[in-house]
């Protein structure tokens, strides 16, 4: 049987995960912060929610920073809100942070916006919106275009290679609200939360070979 790890730094809805994962995939799901552990995985769940800065503080000290180069490229790796955020390079949070740097871009506020009728986008991002799917990647498949996921997140995604964009949502901007390249898929959203498209999703992810993105 197939294995996949969950990451536990302390940062993360990682019952909420493990649960979805456990209902959806025929493999054993497991929740770690031990690096060999993780290195054994089949496929890897980075998941977080809270302050960055927190965020590579933790990876840092557990040494998982170095674990989650190792794996991008080498097995599938998907990264959900924060855990997707401190992919990129930089974010503008707790007056600026560095990432992994495995993703190219920046992470940056959101700024100030106003809906159609002319009404302030409140900030943070919060509750349920589209994502239009850019390609074909087999991640989206049983996933109709323009299916709605649950986002709650202040910052947003400027990816430097716009290709690797595999999901555009629109919050007073377009914004990359899913990245793709190679073995990595990650989301901005919570998959867990958002019913049967995230549901699909996370069963699509315990069966993808890392192949077609």
């Amino acid at each position: 049987m197939s294995s996949i790890v969950i990451i536990d730094y302390g940062m993360g809805n990682i019952h909420s995960i493990s649960k979805a994962m456990e209902h959806v995939a025929d493999a054993s799901v497991l929740v770690s912060a031990d690096p060999e552990q993780i290195l054994r995985a089949d496929r890897v769940v980075f998941p977080g929610v809270g302050a960055i800065k927190d965020c590579m503080s933790e990876l840092h000290r557990l040494e998982l920073a170095a674990v989650l180069h190792e794996i991008a490229g080498t097995r599938p790796l998907l990264g959900i809100c924060l855990g997707m955020q401190a992919l990129l390079d930089h974010s503008d949070e707790n007056d600026g942070v560095d990432g992994l740097g495995i993703f190219a871009g920046q992470v940056k506020h959101f700024p100030v916006a106003k809906d159609a009728s002319g009404a302030l986008l409140k900030v943070p991002h919060m509750g349920w919106n589209q994502v239009y799917q850019t390609g074909q990647h087999p991640m989206w498949k049983g996933i109709e275009q323009d299916s709605r996921f649950y986002f709650v997140h202040s910052y947003y995604i400027d990816p430097t290679d716009a290709n690797e964009a595999a999901g555009i949502t629109t919050y007073g901007l377009e914004f990359a609200s899913v990245l793709a390249r190679d073995m990595l898929f990650a989301v901005q959203f919570h998959p867990e939360k958002s019913q049967h498209a995230g549901l699909q999703l996370l069963s699509n992810f315990a069966t993808w070979d890392g192949q077609g993105g």
